[in-house]
């Protein structure tokens, strides 16, 4: 599991490269959810007699409305020439959308490096669980506090026995991120822990002192990953979601479904499986392409061991001086699911899904209808209101050790480089984002050096909001002023037939 990062690119003269507006109707996954979201939301709930979920629909339609201009701008002006520019609001919505789970991305990875993660080793732990519980975690997401709570607590208590502390006597710190994707945009939800490889330990003068632990075993990750799994199996079956009956284990029948259930419960099933939910193709697994030679069986990975569908991996570590690699293992573990370089049409009007990395088999691509490919979309939306960051330990927000351990902001040379950024960045943030989150100015200077604040055209002055423009009569006529398409990119209507 590496953690990759997108190399600066800068212009001919060496200047940071000037933000261009990113243009979604251009690409094709936007044309793909432009010309069948209508059709597919139509077909579902005719196939299953039940309404989808509104925040799926609410899915669609903002990622429709995400960086149209036509929708809403802001607009701004450089103060030396008069230069003018328009902003597109965004979508910031959690489920398929490329450009703002890129920015949600580097902000929440910029966020944990400079105000959570203390300067002391980090170890990732990565477990993943068997389809059967993907499945549960995805109907009762609810489950997923529980799950965590058990796999924080086997890890903590590994690490206090490895320094020789008693529960009372050490706090372990960790934050963890719910995946709810897999490489090839299935869902496939899984827990990514960013634990601290020690615990902290108070002193007399109650000053609390990291003690760093010994590298762990194969042995060791091996009888972690069976505590856990014995634990789980036990909190599952008290809260009757487990089922022991002659010596077998399996999931009780779920309660009486809703409206919601029907049409979600098809749609993630088969999203975690990789078979079609609905339509003429239904319960078949999703077409491949084969374009590489097959890898060979690789030796079993150091740390990390596999047990009856679950899986422990805890091989990466960043050490304390090295918060570059850190904030890229954060950008790694908060990516979002889809980029749209991997999501192309073929000459049948098939979509072809390009995979990060290809299967062992040598599978490429996966190839399914665009009614199929909504249903995908749809599963990997998660709930509104369901926290994918939690934070445990001295990490938690109330922690009463938490002040004292994690830093307090960047370091002093990074603060003065990007106070002007910040300065001109908190109107865009009081209008777009909120007040708390860090400058997107300041995040596409320090993730891909592309400069925001200064102006393109005299490259002097600095670019100011002067107003946001949310009436539709006013964005008309500031769009035909300017040569630009006053509306929207017009939408598909539901077709009659599961026919793409």
């Amino acid at each position: 599991m590496r953690a990759t990062a997108q190399q600066p690119q800068r212009a001919a003269d060496g200047a940071p490269l000037h933000y261009e507006r990113h243009r979604p109707e251009q690409t094709t996954l936007y044309r793909l959810v432009q010309q069948h979201a209508a059709s597919f939301i139509a077909h579902t709930e005719a196939s299953t007699g039940a309404e989808l979920p509104r925040f799926i629909k609410d899915e669609f339609d903002a990622f429709l409305e995400c960086g149209i201009l036509a929708h809403g701008f802001l607009r701004l002006r450089c103060g030396e020439c008069g230069h003018d520019k328009l902003l597109a609001f965004s979508c910031k919505r959690r489920g398929f959308c490329p450009s703002c789970g890129a920015r949600r991305m580097s902000q929440t990875a910029a966020h944990l490096v400079d105000h959570v993660i203390p300067h002391v080793p980090v170890r990732q732990w990565v477990l993943s669980l068997p389809i059967p519980l993907r499945v549960l975690l995805a109907a009762q997401p609810e489950l997923v506090t529980p799950v965590l709570q058990v796999v924080q607590r086997v890890i903590t208590r590994h690490l206090l026995d490895a320094v020789g502390l008693e529960a009372d006597e050490g706090h372990g710190g960790a934050v963890t991120l719910i995946q709810r994707f897999g490489s090839a945009a299935n869902l496939n939800i899984h827990l990514h822990g960013l634990l601290l490889d020690g615990v902290y330990r108070c002193g007399a003068d109650g000053v609390p002192e990291f003690v760093e632990v010994g590298f762990p075993t194969d042995d060791d990750v091996h009888a972690l990953l069976q505590t856990i799994i014995a634990r789980l199996m036990k909190m599952l079956t008290r809260r009757g979601v487990l089922v022991e009956d002659m010596g077998q284990t399996y999931l009780a029948e779920p309660d009486a479904d809703g409206e919601d259930a029907r049409t979600l419960r098809p749609l993630q099933a088969a999203a975690i499986t990789y078979r079609i939910a609905l339509g003429p193709r239904a319960g078949q697994k999703v077409l491949t392409l084969r374009g590489a030679m097959p890898r060979e069986a690789t030796a079993r990975q150091p740390l990390c061991a596999d047990i009856d569908g679950f899986s422990l991996h805890a091989a990466v570590r960043v050490e304390a001086h090295d918060r570059k690699r850190l904030e890229q293992l954060c950008r790694y573990i908060t990516r979002p699911a889809l980029s749209d370089q991997r999501v192309q049409l073929n000459d049948a009007g098939q979509v072809e899904l390009k995979l990060k990395t290809p299967w062992r088999d040598g599978t490429t691509h996966l190839v399914m209808s665009p009614l199929e490919f909504m249903q995908r979309l749809a599963a990997l939306v998660p709930r509104p209101r369901l926290h994918l960051i939690r934070f445990h330990g001295v990490l938690a927000p109330n922690a009463k050790l938490r002040p004292l351990v994690v830093p307090q902001g960047p370091p002093a040379q990074a603060q003065a480089a990007t106070e002007a950024a910040a300065a001109a960045e908190r109107e865009v943030e009081t209008v777009q984002a909120g007040l708390h989150r860090i400058g997107w100015a300041r995040l596409l200077k320090r993730v891909f050096d592309i400069d925001m604040q200064h102006c393109p055209n005299c490259r002097a002055g600095e670019l100011k909001i002067i107003a946001a423009i949310l009436e539709r009569p006013v964005i008309e006529k500031i769009l035909t002023h300017l040569g630009l398409d006053p509306q929207p990119p017009p939408r598909g209507r539901a077709r009659e037939a599961w026919q793409d």
